[in-house]
């Protein structure tokens, strides 16, 4: 039995045996047997007033039993919302006799706040610090890599094609070994454009304060003076935020560098333009194109360039016929 209900049952029969007591003591019947004899709804007199006082009792001892549960169980519950980590307390119905113990919850909780911030803060920088740390250490690798290919493998490929082109013009043999000249020159051209993406994607231009629209030019600029491709762009002046500029610009450079790569392509094409509240990114080329579905699935180029587009809440869309060329086109809502 519950220790509520017995405590109230030792209390309510105590306070029946006083007051009986004191009764038959203060007013003496003439005869004691008139208690028993005396019945109230067929049970003596004395019968009843125990058995009523015992009802009493466990009728106060339920209510008190269940009241205190109640209360217990509400703390119980605030804590483990706590250990759970809600950061809401639920609504507290409470006693004088408990606000100590609600308000040593709340500071509990608002302790334990302040120390999850805390810890969130410290982990946020720390994974800031180590991923502006190792970002710098690939890029310092990557320039390193990229310098020492442009001044070796570079250079070498450019004075074997200046060599190739000056054994074309003097030589006189047969016209099978003209022919492997040059499918000879051919391999080194190829070379040299392979070569040129490798860089680009070693040592990429940034935009370092510039706009997007002054980095676009300033890479096909310089692209067009050292590739024999023709380069086209239509460059139109549009705001954007600097996370949308500097993604729109990745995408631009990565597709620059696989028409380099593989389209073997004579013209390239890039637009820059607003409409119907969208910025639009588009580069074609006249390559040889590919199969979009095939390759996408194994390009970590292709996946980068859409997961880009992604993240400025943009898409993008790639159409490529089998020797008719490439078309990319990315386009970003105007917020």
């Amino acid at each position: 039995m519950n220790r509520h209900i017995v405590w109230a049952l030792l209390l309510a029969f105590t306070v029946a045996v006083v007051l009986f007591l004191s009764y038959a003591f203060t007013f003496p019947p003439a005869e004691w047997s008139v208690l028993w004899n005396k019945t109230v709804l067929g049970v003596p007199f004395v019968v009843f007033l125990f058995m009523a006082s015992g009802g009493i009792g466990v009728l106060f001892g339920v209510s008190f039993d269940w009241f205190w549960r109640k209360q217990w169980r509400a703390i119980e519950h605030a804590l483990l919302q706590i250990e759970q980590g809600n950061t809401e307390l639920p609504h507290k119905q409470t006693t004088k006799e408990l606000n100590d113990v609600w308000e040593r919850i709340e500071k509990l909780q608002k302790h334990w706040l302040e120390q999850t911030k805390r810890t969130q803060k410290l982990a946020t920088e720390k994974a800031e610090h180590e991923g502006e740390l190792i970002e710098r250490i690939i890029s310092e690798e990557r320039n390193r890599l990229a310098r020492e290919l442009h001044d070796s493998v570079s250079q070498q490929l450019f004075a074997a094609s200046m060599m190739m082109s000056a054994l074309m013009e003097t030589y006189t043999g047969s016209e099978q070994g003209k022919k492997q000249l040059k499918l000879v020159e051919q391999m080194i051209h190829q070379s040299q454009l392979e070569m040129r993406a490798l860089l680009l994607h070693l040592r990429p231009v940034q935009l370092k304060g510039k706009s997007l629209q002054d980095g676009m030019k300033e890479l096909l600029a310089e692209l067009a003076q050292k590739v024999p491709m023709e380069i086209k762009w239509k460059i139109e002046e549009v705001t954007l935020d600097r996370g949308v500029e500097d993604h729109l610009f990745r995408i631009l450079q990565e597709s620059v560098s696989n028409t380099l790569r593989h389209a073997k392509a004579n013209m390239l094409e890039v637009l820059l333009l607003e409409r119907d509240g969208f910025v639009i990114l588009r580069v074609s080329d006249d390559g040889v194109g590919f199969d979009v579905e095939r390759t996408k699935s194994g390009s970590y180029g292709l996946q980068h360039m859409y997961e880009r587009a992604a993240e400025i809440g943009g898409t993008l869309k790639i159409i490529s016929v089998k020797n008719k060329g490439t078309r990319l086109e990315v386009k970003v809502p105007l917020v």
